[in-house]
């Protein structure tokens, strides 16, 4: 049955991405700031879901830091102080792992940086007028048609495993079919929304796709490296925040590094139309 295929769980899927979805619509649209306050209660969540896995541990001081830096980080991108947020978000990495010496310190480290640098490089981008939002959108949607062309093309599909050792449900054509959705998505984003040649934007969708997808895997593997099939339970249908925003974060900051080293006034800008 097509049920079975697409898994039980759709329908609480379908729901809570739909909500996700129009909650982040609205809050990108309505400026800096309210993104700032969306992405700084999620940058926290997803601190804390990966304390949780790495260190077992729901609240310590490792935690406190890590939780503490993310938002910092994020608060001051959303006043326009993205280079003193980074900064911060450095001096938490350091500090959470000094805190969680002898209890993976390397990886709550490096949990800093994932749920601290994408808010930042998302706030960054979308403080690029008059193309900010536009060019959040563009990534987010990307990020989004990669993840539901990718999970209906591997369940309805099937094939070969993608890297069944770290993620048995994930395949070559889910692969596949998500680049090819985020390629899709750039190209339409170019026709209709910038009226230009959708060569350049199908290019950095299929790109960005790929970066999307490494990053899903890599918390995949995380998850698989501690025994943990999800990071938390908050969304019904997908578990945690940091389920949903895996491929978002990885695809976030690597768009904000290629910009920044093109061209680091315009960053919206040199991401739609370079």
């Amino acid at each position: 049955m097509l049920s079975s295929r697409v898994g039980r769980d759709l329908g609480p899927r379908v729901l809570s991405g739909t909500v996700l979805a129009a909650v982040a619509v609205v809050t990108i649209w309505a400026g800096v700031v309210p993104l700032a306050g969306l992405l700084a209660l999620i940058g926290g969540i997803v601190a804390w879901e990966w304390g949780r896995i790495v260190r077992g541990a729901e609240v310590d001081a490792a935690m406190s830091a890590h939780v503490a830096a993310v938002i910092a980080g994020i608060v001051l991108t959303g006043v326009g102080l993205a280079g003193p947020a980074i900064i911060g978000v450095l001096i938490g990495t350091i500090l959470t792992g000094l805190l969680s010496f002898g209890r993976h310190g390397f990886l709550s480290s490096v949990g800093v940086l994932f749920a601290g640098l994408p808010g930042i490089a998302l706030l960054w981008l979308r403080s690029d007028e008059p193309m900010g939002a536009a060019a959040v959108y563009f990534v987010i949607g990307v990020v989004v048609a990669t993840d539901v062309a990718a999970y209906f093309c591997g369940r309805l599909i099937g094939g070969s495993k993608l890297w069944p050792r770290v993620s048995p449900n994930k395949t070559w054509a889910g692969l596949l079919g998500g680049v090819l959705a985020a390629a899709l998505v750039g190209a339409g984003f170019a026709i209709y929304y910038m009226g230009r040649s959708p060569d350049h934007l199908a290019l950095t969708g299929a790109g960005l796709a790929l970066v999307a997808q490494a990053g899903d895997l890599a918390e995949s593997a995380l998850k698989r490296r501690f025994g943990t099939k999800d990071a938390s339970g908050l969304i019904p249908g997908h578990g945690g925040f940091m389920d949903r925003v895996d491929g978002l974060a990885a695809a976030s900051i690597v768009a904000a590094a290629w910009v920044a080293l093109m061209d680091m006034s315009a960053p919206a800008r040199v991401l739609l139309a370079w």
